[in-house]
């Protein structure tokens, strides 16, 4: 009889690490801006009269240039929000979630993926068929956050994003990247 008390205990301790079901309920909310270069400013050197040097902001790059975007649609979870690719100033790329709001879970990445997002069940489990790259654990389950890309990775050939539960193997939601 005790050893069967053992095992009961040794079991559900398993499954209270393995599911870690206490993370259904606290939720982490992330706020980050879009990274952005600061504005370069020009100075116009003062006139042989003397008169005051003006400061005015230079003509420097037309800012982060959104390249595709979408709306997230629930899958294992109900999950809201947008995602957009964007190149940053520097020519670099980042994926910026927005307004996210979804379940927190164990072991949740961000992925990019050439798979197509399928609403309801038929669409829970085809994010890792195909080639993806994750873009690194989820900060929050809910907010704005920012995820760089990779460099040497090439965007155009991705067509979708996940928020992906690895422990599981199953998307709690994903968004179709449309091309702007």
């Amino acid at each position: 009889m005790a050893g069967l008390s053992v095992a009961v205990v040794a079991v559900a301790v398993f499954g209270l690490v393995w599911f870690k079901p206490w993370t259904l309920w606290v939720d982490e909310t992330v706020r980050e801006e879009l990274p952005s270069a600061a504005a370069t400013w020009t100075t116009t050197p003062a006139t042989p009269q003397g008169a005051p040097t003006t400061s005015t902001p230079s003509s420097g790059p037309a800012g982060p240039q959104t390249l595709a975007s979408g709306d997230l649609i629930s899958h294992e979870h109900t999950t809201t929000g947008s995602v957009k690719l964007v190149r940053l100033e520097d020519g670099t790329h980042t994926l910026r979630i927005e307004g996210l709001d979804t379940s927190n879970g164990p072991d949740l990445r961000v992925w990019l993926t050439d798979a197509p997002v399928k609403a309801g069940k038929a669409g829970w489990h085809v994010f890792d068929d195909g080639e993806y790259v994750s873009l690194g654990k989820l900060k929050g389950n809910k907010g704005d956050q920012n995820y760089a890309l990779p460099t040497g990775v090439d965007w155009s050939g991705y067509t979708s994003v996940s928020i992906w539960c690895d422990r599981f193997n199953v998307s709690f939601g994903a968004a179709e990247l449309a091309r702007t």
